[in-house]
C-alpha cells in the first residue's frame, strides 16, 4: 500500500474542517433513558469508569502539551486547544453522566497541575533536535490512543445495540465515536508529514524508536490499579479475543514509521506486552473477586 504524501496545508485544512463539522457534542442532546440500568452497569461499569476518567483528564493533558511542546505550530495548538480539547471534555461529561445514571459514583479524574517529569521534558524540548523527537512521540501516542478509543467505542456501541439500549447508544456513545476518527487522522497525518519532510535525521528516528520501546504505556494507566482498569476495557469489551490483531491495528502508524529494517510490520513486542499485561491483571482481579464471593454463596 502506497503511503500518502502529506503537507502542512493538508493538515491545517483537516483541523479546520474538524472544528467546523464536529463542534463539542451538545450536552443537552444526550438521552439517558435506559431499559435496564442494572444490566448495562454489570456489562460496562469497568470500561465506562476508565473511559470517563481518561476523557475528563484532557484538561490536564492540554496544560501538559503547552509545556511539552514549546513553540509548537499554530496548527498543533489549534488542534489540541480549540478542537480536540473541548470535544474530549464533553466526551468525559457525557460518560460521567451516563455512569451516574447507572448508579456509579462521579468520576474521580486527575485534572491537577503539570507533573515534574513533563516539566523536565518541556525544558529539554527547547533544544530543537529534541523537540522534534518529542513531537513525533506525541503524534504516535495520540494515534495509538485514538485508535484504541475507536475500537472500544465500536464494541460498546455494538453491545448496547444488542441490549436494545438505543437512547444512550445513539446520543452518547455514537455521538462520541463519530469524532474519534478525525483525531486519529490528525495524529497520523502529522507523524507522516514530520518524517516525510526530512525534519528528522536518522539518529533522531533511532532515538525515537528506542524511547518508544522503553517508555510505551497505556494512556491513563500509570499505576497498577489503572492498568487493571484498562484491562477491563480489553476483556469486557471483547478486545482481547483477537488481541494481537487489535494491537497491530492500534500501533500501525508507529510500526510503519519506526520499525527497524527487516522487521516488516510485526507487532512491536513492547506494545503487545503492555496490552497483555493489562488484560492479565484484570483477569487476575476478577478471578480473585469471584473466589471471594464463592464461599459466601455456599454459606447462603
Amino acid at each position: 500500500m502506497t503511503t500518502p504524501t502529506v503537507d502542512p496545508a493538508r493538515i491545517r485544512a483537516h483541523v479546520e474542517r474538524l472544528g467546523a463539522l464536529h463542534p463539542p457534542v451538545d450536552l443537552g442532546s444526550a438521552d439517558y433513558t435506559l431499559r435496564d440500568a442494572r444490566a448495562v452497569r454489570e456489562r460496562f461499569a469497568g470500561p465506562l469508569e476508565y473511559m470517563a476518567r481518561v476523557e475528563m483528564e484532557v484538561e490536564r493533558n492540554v496544560l501538559e502539551l503547552a509545556v511539552l511542546l514549546p513553540g509548537v505550530s499554530e496548527t498543533d495548538r489549534l488542534f489540541y486547544a480549540d478542537v480536540w480539547g473541548p470535544q474530549e471534555e464533553h466526551h468525559g461529561v457525557l460518560l460521567d453522566t451516563l455512569g451516574q445514571h447507572l448508579g456509579m459514583p462521579p468520576t474521580q479524574a486527575d485534572t491537577g497541575g503539570v507533573p515534574p517529569r513533563i516539566r523536565v521534558l518541556g525544558a529539554l524540548a527547547h533544544i530543537p533536535a529534541v523537540h522534534e523527537v518529542i513531537r513525533l512521540l506525541y503524534y504516535l501516542t495520540g494515534a495509538a490512543t485514538e485508535k484504541s478509543a475507536m475500537l472500544a467505542y465500536q464494541s460498546m456501541s455494538e453491545g448496547l445495540a444488542a441490549m436494545g439500549e438505543d437512547a444512550v447508544r445513539t446520543t452518547v456513545v455514537e455521538a462520541i465515536k463519530v469524532q474519534e476518527p478525525g483525531h486519529f487522522a490528525f495524529y497520523r497525518m502529522s507523524a507522516l508529514e514530520l518524517v516525510q519532510s526530512g525534519a528528522l535525521a536518522p539518529w533522531q528516528l533511532h532515538l525515537a524508536r528506542f524511547l518508544r520501546s522503553k517508555t510505551f504505556s497505556l494512556v491513563g494507566a500509570k499505576t497498577r490499579a489503572q492498568q487493571t482498569q484498562f484491562g477491563s476495557v480489553l476483556v469486557e469489551l471483547g478486545m482481547d479475543d483477537e488481541l494481537e490483531r487489535n494491537v497491530r491495528d492500534i500501533v500501525r502508524v508507529e510500526t510503519q514509521l519506526l520499525q527497524a529494517s527487516g522487521q516488516g510490520l510485526a507487532v512491536p513486542a513492547y506494545a503487545l506486552a503492555a496490552f497483555r499485561d493489562a488484560a492479565a491483571l484484570y483477569r487476575e482481579q476478577a478471578g480473585a473477586s469471584a473466589r471471594t464471593r464463592s464461599p459466601q454463596l455456599v454459606a447462603a
